[in-house]
């Protein structure tokens, strides 16, 4: 199984550790890609900060951002499960995993980045800000920029298993499972149910949609499970309490797509 994540915004710190290695990283098809873009995005944070600012989308709240990228070849590195930080990584809860669930974690999971491409939580990453909506200079908009590299590395990482895609709109763009891999993806959309004068209404809620991800990931990790299609995880989720619907794709090549459905936000 691999689970495709989205990154967080909020980062941990980098630490004092080794500086990064690109060529350690896993998926190493996307080398040149990742330092094509760790390039050009030191360049621009280390020239005109107003700049380097406006490209990176950040407030001006945010400059020590663009300070912190210009270091990145020489910041300390951590394993990218330590770096994320946020709703759904404080809900998955990595530290907190049992040995043999951690090692799961890192086969399964690939966190999307748009610095970086994708990463396994076990690769050792700087903090870094650069989403996958940015549009550098010289590379252009990032989600355009990974689709190629992502194109070659991706079904080799996939194998013949399934692919549980937990991302954004705007990571799910650098690169969406084809043709056959397309049957064995399933997306998931959390929707909340409350009932309002007897009648049942449902919702998106964003922060809550993060949370549940990550639990979702969390109890798959715990409970062991490894579906070998969608399918077998609807099942499995329902087995873990999740509420599931499910709907299989009308034509081939195309992706299942699964609503969990919550009545209680947390």
């Amino acid at each position: 199984m691999l689970v495709l994540l989205p990154p967080s915004e909020g980062k941990a710190p980098s630490g004092r550790g080794t500086p990064l290695k690109t060529g350690s990283l896993s998926l190493p098809g996307l080398t040149p890609a990742r330092e094509a873009v760790l390039a050009e995005l030191v360049d621009l944070c280390t020239g005109d900060e107003d700049k380097a600012r406006e490209v990176l989308g950040l407030s001006e709240g945010l400059r020590g951002e663009v300070a912190k990228n210009a270091e990145l070849l020489t910041a300390g590195a951590r394993p990218a499960g330590e770096i994320y930080t946020g709703v759904l990584y404080d809900a998955l809860g990595l530290a907190s995993l049992d040995p043999a669930a951690k090692r799961r974690a890192g086969r399964s999971l690939l966190v999307f980045s748009g610095l970086w491409g994708a990463v396994r939580t076990t690769d050792r990453i700087p903090s870094y800000r650069c989403s996958m909506g940015v549009k550098l200079p010289g590379t252009g908009p990032l989600g355009a920029f990974w689709r190629a590299p992502m194109a070659e590395v991706l079904p080799e990482a996939a194998g013949d298993g399934l692919v549980l895609d937990l991302r954004s709109s705007a990571y799910a763009a650098a690169w969406k499972p084809s043709g056959e891999l397309a049957s064995r993806t399933a997306t998931v959309r959390v929707l909340h149910a409350q009932v309002v004068d007897g009648v049942e209404k449902r919702s998106v809620v964003s922060h809550f949609n993060k949370a549940t991800k990550g639990r979702i990931v969390r109890s798959l990790l715990t409970g062991g499970v490894a579906p070998a299609g969608p399918a077998e995880l609807v099942d499995a989720l329902r087995d873990l309490g999740h509420t599931v619907e499910a709907t299989a794709p009308a034509r081939a090549g195309r992706p299942w797509a699964l609503d969990v459905v919550v009545s209680e936000i947390h």
